[in-house]
């Protein structure tokens, strides 16, 4: 992953593990690397060999949204805050996929994607406890 889209306590993936970035920092040849860490360990590794985590229904509902509708064309997931929905197109086209806020579409692919939108619309990261429920810390 490219070190510049990355921030503390992101959720990344590394070796079908899921862990949580700690720390990023430069080595002596320019090269990016990252400290990860979960519940039983944690370490240093390239930032090119970490990888993102799919948005799934399963991660929507970690973050605290609620599945609101569904029919053969889409699904629509949505938080307790009115405008932040996210709708999986079922279509081929994929068109309508992705986070909505306001009603404007955002390209939102990945769990880290939306903890730093999540971040700059609320000046707080979302939180979890064991990769449960998520809020907004204070």
């Amino acid at each position: 992953m490219n070190a510049a889209d990355l921030k503390i306590k992101n959720l990344v993936e590394y070796k079908n593990q899921t862990y949580t970035i700690t720390e990023i920092f430069q080595g002596r040849n320019h090269d990016y690397f990252v400290k990860i860490e979960n519940d039983i360990q944690s370490f240093s590794v390239p930032a090119e060999s970490i990888t993102p985590i799919q948005i799934t229904e399963e991660w929507l509902e970690k973050f605290g949204f609620l599945r609101t509708y569904s029919s053969e064309q889409r699904i629509r997931y949505e938080r307790p805050e009115a405008f932040i929905k996210y709708d999986f197109d079922l279509s081929s086209k994929k068109i309508l996929e992705g986070l909505k806020i306001y009603g404007n579409s955002i390209k939102c692919r990945y769990i880290h994607e939306f903890q730093n939108i999540f971040s700059c619309l609320f000046g707080k990261e979302p939180s979890t406890s064991s990769y449960g429920m998520l809020k907004a810390e204070s």
